[in-house]
């Protein structure tokens, strides 16, 4: 079930960003907002900051890790027919 919402006040600037966004997205101004909503609501999505924070520790666990190409190469052939 839907349900309608009325966005009143909305500063200038959000607007003109939004509706950018709707543009350059192929979307309506509605439903370019429900995908902004939608982004920031998800429950447990990671703020940037704290993801590069754990991967700096990860990092930091792993010690100094260097691959070759050639060791590349052969990680993302595994499995592959």
């Amino acid at each position: 079930m839907s349900t309608n919402l009325t966005l009143k006040n909305i500063p200038e600037e959000v607007y003109r960003r939004l509706k950018v966004a709707a543009e350059q997205n192929r979307r309506s101004l509605n439903s370019e907002a429900i995908v902004c909503l939608e982004t920031v609501l998800q429950p447990g999505k990671v703020a940037p900051g704290e993801r590069i924070a754990r991967a700096r520790r990860l990092r930091e666990m792993l010690g100094p890790v260097r691959f070759e190409p050639d060791d590349i190469n052969a990680y993302k052939d595994q499995g592959r027919p």
